[in-house]
């Protein structure tokens, strides 16, 4: 079988019609796992407390296990581009590769934090991809991996200042919310610093408080992670990914004030249903048509976006 000569690689004729057949070569796959199991192993420690972060108390960032996948989804969506770039070693970033190991390593003897060991681990994927492929390939890897950070914890102190105005906010808007629903169903709701009571015509008294759990935290979180997916992979123009990312806290805070205000509902049936798997379930309920309106404001901004347009924003 005859080859064709492109750069560096020797591919067949079939190869060379298929751009992404140059990165599944044998060497290369071998390659590729390689690293993955190495830089698993060196950075074992603050993927495994990640992992315990995630399932565990805060259960904050549970979003963490399905980035990695938009991530290398958005790779793949550049496997076109990265096929045509001839990678090659690039011997400057090892300084970035050597100062991630000693941040990492500086973090889990003497400072004991997981974020700085989490935002070492990504200094140091960012330089072995760099060093290993060049600037060149980076151009199309950088936003894939810096997509990576949305699976970090924040610490634990920016955390709290979060919460407690989210829970301000929640509390707030879930008040306004039941007060008007109160003007049709007969009933009066007070509000006590985080904590609303609905008081109903026939006397009873249904306290609903918005705890850390029900500050929106989570959802403000994951609702970033989903928005800058969103953006990256279904926009192409920089002011059409800002909308997105800019609209990630606002749904975020309203589809949480809207979940404490139907919790505060749902407790006039039965005051069971506010706590507990229920009070998970309509969470979750909820997230739905958080996500059906990212999707429909994507389709607004590729549809009043003509292929024109995106050429002249290019040129």
């Amino acid at each position: 079988m005859s080859t064709v000569s492109t750069g560096r690689l020797k591919v067949s004729p079939q190869q060379a019609g298929d751009p992404l057949a140059r990165l599944m070569t044998p060497p290369v796959i071998a390659a590729a796992v390689v690293f993955v199991l190495a830089f698993a192993l060196m950075f074992w420690q603050v993927l495994d407390r990640q992992r315990e972060i995630s399932t565990g108390q805060f259960e904050d960032w549970g979003h963490a296990f399905i980035v990695p996948f938009i991530s290398g989804f958005l790779v793949w969506k550049s496997r076109d581009q990265l096929a045509k770039v001839e990678m090659r070693t690039f011997w400057p970033a090892l300084p970035v590769v050597l100062l991630s190991i000693i941040i990492y390593f500086q973090s889990v003897v003497l400072i004991r934090s997981h974020f700085p060991q989490g935002a070492a681990m990504l200094l140091g994927l960012y330089g072995s991809t760099l060093l290993l492929l060049g600037p060149r390939a980076m151009r199309h890897l950088f936003l894939p991996l810096a997509y990576l950070s949305f699976a970090i914890t924040l610490p634990e102190s920016i955390m709290l200042r979060i919460t407690f105005q989210l829970q301000f906010l929640a509390s707030q808007g879930a008040w306004v919310m039941l007060s008007v629903c109160g003007l049709l169903l007969d009933f009066e709701t007070e509000l006590n610093g985080n904590t609303l009571k609905i008081l109903t015509a026939d006397g009873r008294e249904l306290p609903l408080n918005v705890a850390e759990a029900c500050s929106g935290m989570r959802m403000v979180v994951a609702f970033y992670a989903l928005a800058a997916g969103f953006a990256l992979g279904s926009c192409r123009l920089w002011w059409q990914r800002a909308t997105l990312i800019l609209l990630a806290a606002p749904v975020a805070v309203l589809m949480n004030m809207a979940r404490v205000a139907v919790l505060g509902l749902v407790s006039l049936v039965n005051p069971d249903l506010a706590a507990g798997n229920a009070h998970m379930v309509i969470g979750t309920i909820l997230l739905f048509p958080s996500i059906a309106l990212f999707f429909g404001v994507v389709w607004a901004l590729n549809k009043f976006v003509s292929f024109d347009d995106e050429q002249e924003a290019a040129s």
